[in-house]
């Protein structure tokens, strides 16, 4: 776990990349500009500590107000130590950040020099949102793997949650690259390798994380030779065999398939990594209009340029593997494992002339964001899913109730009218 639309550019519009707004997980917005004049869009000895007690399928909500798993999937995932004062277990040193109804705070185990992201949740306010940290429970106890931000314990209070989660300390994704003295396509090859390799897990054992974006790609040290982390399982399933329904995400990253309200599985993930991998070699994304329903309009059909000149010096092969990745249908889309047998990552091919200066760049003007605009993008993409029906049938309806409410991001329903 991490530490830690404004007015138009009126300069000239020679070829020049959208700014895109925040791509915040509160906003659950797309890239925003117009495709014509391309204007930029507006700019993440020891003390021996208390023993806890141990419970097995205790409910995540207040008392009486949670919903109690089944005794296998407690078993197999929810194993939660008991302490009445979360002090006695951590010293706790400082606010990290905070989410839509949890704090992250950086803590110490007491009796030792570890230190962990303490992700705080009040029960008070899990109540409506048991499942979704059920759900973040259940998907993090069952991983392991060196890309992806390790769950390390449960603990739990009369009055609070605790997650303590792997503390990684690098930094976003955009922040270390804008960082750099220098940055090539291999370099970006390598990137998308690691992230496919954990993507790639994560689907071998049944899992779609649902929400893959560059801010939840973060580096586990401030270090050079740092690897990269896949991160925030809020809205990630457990695909047990049936295609998944409900529909969430952020709306630049989301597939065809889950605008159009169809059942759909783990190409999701791989058409979010193809979006990634495009703004990783230029800095701006493939889809991003001042309106939404034109921007839907450009997923849907899969509409997307390599725009002169920022491609100009971009491999063929770098090419190829985005639109493996931006295929339009789903059952044609290249899997994690076939992504990862491309040329562009497995073999030799990913040009290493340096791009950092047109794609920091770009990155500036594309992703710079503030709060404020955050909390505008939240509010004004509020407005616009409310327009949205129900979740399609198939999928438990807490979880609907858990993507209506706990994450502003797509609901399912009737298809957007264009």
């Amino acid at each position: 776990m991490r530490a830690g639309g404004g007015a138009w550019d009126s300069g000239p519009r020679s070829p020049q990349p959208p700014r895109v707004p925040a791509h915040t997980c509160q906003a659950r917005r797309g890239p925003r500009s117009s495709r014509r004049g391309r204007p930029r869009l507006p700019n993440p000895s020891r003390p021996e500590a208390p023993r806890a007690r141990l419970r097995l399928g205790s409910s995540v909500g207040g008392r009486g107000g949670g919903r109690r798993l089944g005794t296998g999937v407690a078993d197999m995932l929810l194993l939660k130590k008991q302490t009445e004062d979360i002090s006695s277990v951590y010293e706790i040193r400082e606010k990290l950040g905070s989410g839509a109804f949890s704090e992250v705070m950086l803590a110490q185990e007491r009796g030792s020099s570890h230190l962990v992201a303490l992700k705080c949740i009040p029960k008070k306010a899990l109540r409506g949102k048991e499942a979704l940290v059920e759900n973040e429970i259940a998907v993090l106890r069952r991983v392991s793997h060196p890309n992806i931000v390790a769950l390390e314990d449960v603990h739990e209070s009369p009055s609070h949650l605790y997650l303590a989660m792997e503390l990684v300390t690098g930094g976003e994704l955009f922040d270390r690259i804008m960082e750099r003295g220098s940055y090539t396509e291999k370099d970006a090859s390598h990137l998308v390798g690691q992230v496919l390799g954990a993507v790639s897990y994560l689907h071998s054992l049944g899992i779609v994380h649902r929400d893959l974006k560059p801010e939840n790609l973060l580096y586990a040290t401030p270090f050079e030779d740092s690897k990269i982390m896949v991160s925030d399982f809020g809205l990630s399933k457990i695909q047990a065999g049936n295609m998944l329904g409900t529909a969430c995400g952020t709306p630049g990253y989301v597939a065809p398939e889950l605008l159009e309200q169809k059942p759909y599985g783990k190409a999701v993930d791989v058409w979010a990594l193809g979006v990634i991998s495009y703004i990783l070699l230029c800095g701006y994304p493939p889809f991003y209009d001042e309106s939404d329903p034109e921007l839907f309009s450009q997923i849907l059909r899969a509409s997307y340029e390599f725009d002169s000149p920022f491609w100009d010096d971009i491999s063929e092969s770098a090419k190829d593997f985005i639109r493996h990745l931006l295929e339009r249908d789903p059952q044609k889309r290249f899997t994690c494992q076939q992504a990862l047998q491309h040329l562009w990552i497995s073999g030799d091919a990913a040009f290493d002339k340096d791009i950092l200066g047109s794609v920091s760049e770009q990155i500036q003007k594309n992703f710079a964001r503030t709060h404020w605009k955050r909390a505008f993008n939240a509010t004004s993409f509020l407005r616009h899913i409310r327009k949205l029906g129900q979740s399609p049938e198939g999928e438990e309806a807490s979880e609907r109730r858990v993507a209506r409410h706990s994450h502003p991001g797509f609901q399912s329903g009737q298809p957007p009218k264009w």
